[in-house]
């Protein structure tokens, strides 16, 4: 997508081979017109997956996630990264290591939001190594759902998540891949 790709050239830093930061646009700072133009992008490339339910994990997938919910005119359903004491049975959850913050969580779900059969769509603003995705994955299984495909606005893709996820059979559509990042450098496939 050539208006993401501006932006992170433009607004993007890319503080080390590793890490980009793009808080002014995506995970902080939101810019709405682009996540508009994000949420087209993905609904109409899942428009063919008979999506019930778009999911996605707190918070910076909340954005994109609920623009696409919003063009293919489902619900959206925010997966949980913190405990809640409101959120306490009921739920389905399994553990995701965040390779960012180097630590476990436990990812929830209430299982009243989630209906066997459902076809889910995932939509996440970063994919690394595909933890957050696989962990989705497992919940969306549990709960006997469809997982139809997963929607990323930005993959690292020199890590590992793109392999993981299409080698567990996953429709991976990433809006702009970066190949190499480094102090100052930005590069695309």
């Amino acid at each position: 997508m050539d208006l993401l790709k501006e932006k992170i050239l433009k607004e993007g830093i890319a503080v080390n081979e590793n890490i980009l930061k793009v808080d002014s646009f995506l995970n902080h700072q939101v810019d709405t017109k682009l996540m508009i133009e994000i949420g087209k992008n993905f609904a109409a490339y899942f428009q063919s997956k008979n999506i019930d339910k778009v999911v996605t994990i707190e918070a910076s997938g909340i954005a994109p996630a609920f623009t696409t919910a919003n063009f293919l005119n489902v619900p959206l359903v925010i997966f949980k990264k913190q405990h809640s004491s409101i959120l306490n049975h009921d739920l389905f959850e399994t553990t995701v290591h965040s390779f960012t913050k180097n630590s476990d969580y436990k990812l929830t779900a209430s299982k009243k939001f989630l209906k066997e059969n459902e076809n889910i769509l995932m939509i996440d603003d970063f994919l690394a190594n595909g933890e957050a995705v696989l962990g989705t994955s497992r919940i969306l299984n549990a709960a006997k759902c469809n997982l139809q495909g997963v929607g990323i606005v930005i993959e690292k893709s020199f890590q590992p998540g793109r392999n993981k996820l299409e080698n567990a059979g996953l429709d991976v559509y990433s809006l702009a891949r970066i190949a190499k990042l480094g102090n100052g450098i930005i590069e695309f496939i």
